[in-house]
């Protein structure tokens, strides 16, 4: 006993003299962490980010690809896909024997898989890669091998899962970029254009984390030199032979140039790089002229449109990524792109139109998306586009004031089909907004019963920390409605309203919750002064006193609503 213990120091003082250590599973991501979600979830979350990786796959460099693979067998194990994960990670060693981080990989797999001298056999060529089985022929350019791996544990802190706060998602950014830094400092042997490959993904986990800070309303002195180094990286990515990372540094050079006024004077960075007289338009007007005839680098701009805001810059791309190739079945992703805009206008303009700050929304946003998602569901249907194509058959059946009354009874139809098709795979079953775009629909037909079971749904899929309450807020909707008509009594809706507030108040931030209760509140104000009164009654306070503290901050929530409302995109 006493000698293994002694043996078990000696390696664990061995792993610490190490400068760095091979492999993914030690890595300090919550995706190697016991899970905080319910199993569940947590699978449902692995994957939707692995097919995020599949597409990330299809467009990644040589040189990046094994970074992707083993992010892919990564999830795979922890899927409990463990012959999909040795695969994986044995295709990157076929590729190339050198791979640190793939002999780690198969010997943590090996070790689950209780298969003992496989497992042997690759901490042993993982051993001898390194150097460390005295074979020091066999550690050949040990400095290459050493930079590699550690870029590649790198990359893979830009896809973690399961962090709860934006305070994690910094934490675990900010790793990923010290582990690139790291890599650099053995990059002497390197190739230029793989490196400025790592300089991409650096840039974009520093564009990520500056956004965290933004949220955060972080000071400017904390941000700036983060800033500045992003401008400098991305200056090198620039010089990039190829088009894709190219592109797509210009692209967020225009961001960078954007987010500049958030400072008090301009960055020194911009001055530094040259970039003093540069606008942001031209630089994303150079992305788009590099992709003009190139459909990936297209179709990824198309999407980084979208999420900044530039509907017409992104509708534009998509037409351009259309003009190169019209088949949906081979270019889905424009047609799904430039749905998701026009649905997004659509609702934009809806919640404005709800606040009194704007007129009623053009309908022919719907009618362009429904005809766009049509192509696609033809030819290639998927989970996604269910869901899209649901959720504009819902706003065509509903009126476009307030959403109350329906106006088209077999579009309402139509969209609960879709989102039937949607639930039917595993994934969508456990997918929030599908279960609330279904809630919707059947609250507007009347069926209120079955619209709170959705809507309940919804509430426990969620995940803790969200900022998406609008589910709790249509459960104590259905739940007013059923109470009014007497279908459920005083008793039924005040065990209800107590269980499922309990549950709120665990799953969501208490400023979001107020929000929402605000919303219900202004909506249906006599029936919450009845429903309040009822459950003083029943000695159920919880939700009275909540609503007390909401209209204490009246004033300051009706704001920040109107603040968000106001310039969502």
């Amino acid at each position: 006993m006493a000698e293994s213990e002694a043996a078990a120091e000696d390696l664990d003082a061995f792993i610490d003299d190490l400068d760095y250590l091979p492999g993914h599973f030690h890595l300090e991501m919550q995706l190697n962490f016991e899970p905080r979600s319910p199993a569940s979830l947590r699978a449902r979350d692995l994957k939707l980010q692995r097919e995020g990786l599949r597409q990330e796959l299809e467009l990644a460099a040589a040189p990046q690809r094994p970074a992707v693979r083993h992010l892919l067998g990564a999830f795979a194990f922890y899927l409990e896909e463990l012959d999909e994960a040795r695969e994986r990670f044995l295709e990157v060693a076929s590729e190339d024997p050198g791979n640190l981080n793939a002999w780690a990989n198969l010997a943590h797999v090996y070790g689950r898989l209780g298969q003992e001298e496989e497992e042997e056999a690759c901490a042993g060529q993982l051993a001898s890669l390194m150097g460390l089985a005295g074979d020091r022929g066999a550690a050949a350019d040990p400095q290459l091998r050493a930079a590699r791996c550690l870029a590649e544990q790198g990359y893979a802190h830009g896809f973690d899962v399961g962090c709860a706060s934006p305070e994690e998602r910094a934490r675990v950014l900010e790793a990923g970029i010290a582990l690139y830094d790291k890599a650099l400092g053995y990059a002497q042997q390197i190739p230029m254009e793989e490196k400025r490959g790592w300089y991409f993904t650096m840039a974009t986990l520093f564009i990520r984390l500056d956004g965290i800070f933004l949220e955060l309303g972080s000071e400017e002195q904390k941000r700036l030199p983060a800033f500045n180094r992003t401008l400098a990286l991305l200056q090198q990515v620039l010089k990039s032979s190829d088009p894709q990372p190219r592109a797509l540094a210009w692209c967020y050079l225009g961001m960078l140039l954007e987010r500049k006024d958030t400072f008090s004077t301009t960055p020194m960075g911009v001055h530094d790089c040259g970039f003093s007289g540069t606008d942001s338009l031209d630089c994303f007007g150079k992305a788009i002229e590099i992709a003009k005839d190139q459909l990936p680098i297209l179709n990824r701009l198309a999407k980084i449109f979208h999420f900044l805001g530039k509907q017409d810059m992104a509708i534009g791309t998509c037409n351009m990524a259309l003009d190169v190739l019209r088949d949906p079945e081979l270019n889905w992703q424009a047609y799904c792109t430039r749905a998701k805009i026009h649905i997004r206008a659509y609702l934009h303009d809806l919640e404005r139109g709800k606040l009194g700050l704007g007129g009623m929304p053009d309908r022919n946003h719907l009618a362009c998306a429904k005809a766009d998602l049509e192509e696609v569901v033809k030819v290639c249907p998927g989970l996604k586009t269910y869901l899209d194509i649901g959720q504009v058959y819902y706003y065509m059946g509903v009126d476009a004031v307030q959403e109350l009354l329906a106006v088209d009874e077999a579009a309402l139809n139509q969209a609960l089909v879709f989102l039937a098709k949607a639930g039917e795979s595993e994934l969508g079953a456990t997918l929030p907004e599908l279960q609330l775009l279904r809630g919707k629909c059947l609250r507007i037909k009347g069926e209120e019963a079955n619209a709170a079971a959705c809507f309940k749904r919804a509430v426990e899929l969620d995940d803790a920390g969200c900022s998406h309450a609008e589910g709790f807020g249509c459960l104590l909707e259905a739940l007013l409605a059923q109470w009014s008509q007497a279908q459920l009594s005083d008793g039924e809706v005040g065990r209800e309203v107590d269980v499922w507030l309990r549950r709120a108040q665990d799953k969501y931030p208490a400023a979001r919750l107020r929000q929402e209760l605000q919303r219900v509140w202004r909506a249906h104000t006599d029936e919450v002064l009845g429903l309040a009164r009822a459950l003083v009654a029943q000695g159920r306070p919880a939700l009275v006193r909540l609503l007390f503290e909401t209209m204490e901050r009246k004033g300051e929530g009706a704001s920040s609503l109107r603040d968000r409302r106001a310039f969502s995109v």
